[in-house]
């Protein structure tokens, strides 16, 4: 595929949506929660920007994870088969879960993550968060828990999301 230009990339949330978006969330993280500890795991590497800004704004005690799965590939579009890179976790029984990601579309990774947490753990709660919501891709029936925006069916880059590993680091969301 050809490498794809910044000034290819439209924008569709500034870095103020962004932000401001987080802040809600985090909002309803809190109230969900209140002081009671929470696991925060991040699926790398698209959600670790939308982790770390979330992550700012929790005011309960939180303890960070990292995982990477993979559906994408070099391609436009998820494949549909999740590829778990690395999915070590410290032991889960009895805690607070909260996934977060950068964005559910066909809903693979996130079923993939769920159903992999069910079935190795009992946690006290398990909840999805997302910053996008890509409901029109979803190929299994599965939604987040908790999410920011809603989006159409577009190639997105920036804030973690990228195009062949690059443009992660652009602050706003853009689609191509």
């Amino acid at each position: 595929m050809e490498m794809i230009q910044e000034s290819d990339i439209k924008l569709l949330f500034s870095e103020q949506d962004i932000q401001s978006k987080i802040k809600e969330i985090a909002n309803t993280i809190n109230t969900t929660y209140g002081k009671d500890s929470l696991y925060v795991i991040s699926v790398l590497k698209g959600s670790v920007m939308f982790t770390v800004d979330l992550v700012k704004h929790l005011k309960m005690p939180v303890r960070m994870e990292f995982i990477r799965l993979s559906s994408y590939g070099s391609n436009y579009t998820s494949s549909g088969k999740v590829n778990a890179v690395d999915i070590t976790l410290p032991d889960l029984n009895g805690k607070n879960v909260l996934i977060v990601e950068d964005i559910i579309d066909t809903g693979h990774t996130a079923k993939f993550l769920l159903d992999f947490i069910k079935l190795n753990f009992k946690t006290k709660s398990l909840r999805f968060c997302s910053l996008l919501d890509k409901k029109e891709k979803r190929q299994v029936d599965i939604d987040a828990d908790i999410y920011g925006f809603d989006i159409d069916d577009k190639f997105l880059v920036g804030y973690g999301l990228d195009f062949e590993e690059y443009y992660r680091n652009i602050p706003y969301i853009g689609y191509v």
